[in-house]
């Protein structure tokens, strides 16, 4: 499995427009963070978790030229505003691109791009297909996704489970049941938005304190705010097997 972090920022992306603290000033890379998703080849098939506004520019820059599905993990703006731009898969595929995701999901998908799914279709709308799908396994293309369940406040999210790789962004509660889920897993994302208290998002501290009781090889932070700080420093505070993911990290298992 090959696993390409296409964007870690949170909602507003890092740098922020008109801010001029020292992160969104940075001239590290590390620094640009483009909001959140990712990347996943898997025994050839391709698939991505989430579609955020920058998605067109991910995956342009990360040459990603086929595209198996899609899966959402939540309903945010966030996670599903680029959805359109898989026009362009649509066009070179010559297929309708599959969606997944709950159905409260599937149904905000089909409020925002309610035009796909006009009973008049105009020339050149995404063509895409809807599967729902709930707490259980379920296969694309013989890859076999795992949903965890989180929450994000109050608004239920999944992470997913692919083989020895989870990935959780938008939680800042984990049931010990979903934990025992993720545990034996190689490599472990999860979303730490800040140092400060957030109302749904998990601290860098309580992001720590999950992974130390998943303890999996290595673990990435992703879902960073500007207010997490400058990447090399926070860094240098993790504990050994926890990093920092950054745009355009890739990492194979």
């Amino acid at each position: 499995m090959k696993i390409t972090f296409l964007g870690t920022g949170t909602s507003q992306g890092v740098p922020v427009i008109a801010c001029g603290c020292e992160v969104c000033r940075s001239l590290d890379f590390r620094d640009k963070r483009l909001r959140v998703s990712v990347h996943l080849e898997v025994d050839g098939k391709s698939f991505v978790i989430d579609t955020g506004p920058d998605f067109r520019q991910q995956m342009l820059r990360e040459r990603i030229n086929h595209l198996d599905a899609v899966v959402f993990t939540h309903e945010h703006k966030d996670h599903t505003a680029g959805l359109d731009d898989v026009r362009a898969y649509n066009f070179f595929q010559k297929k309708d691109m599959p969606i997944y995701g709950r159905p409260s999901v599937l149904e905000q998908i089909r409020q925002e791009f309610h035009y796909a799914f006009a009973e008049v279709k105009y020339p050149g709308i995404p063509q895409i297909k809807l599967h729902e799908i709930d707490d259980q396994p379920f296969e694309i293309e013989g890859v076999r996704f795992i949903p965890v369940n989180v929450m994000h406040f109050k608004l239920p999210v999944f992470g997913f489970r692919v083989g020895d790789f989870t990935y959780i962004t938008d939680a800042n509660y984990i049931s010990d049941t979903e934990i025992e889920k993720i545990k034996g897993s190689k490599i472990v994302v999860l979303n730490a938005l800040r140092r400060e208290s957030h109302i749904s998002h998990f601290t860098l501290s309580e992001a720590i304190e999950v992974l130390n009781k998943i303890q999996p090889e290595v673990a990435y932070l992703t879902h960073l705010s500007h207010q997490m700080g400058l990447h090399a420093e926070v860094e240098n505070e993790l504990p050994e097997f926890i990093r920092l993911a950054y745009d355009g990290l890739n990492l194979e298992i």
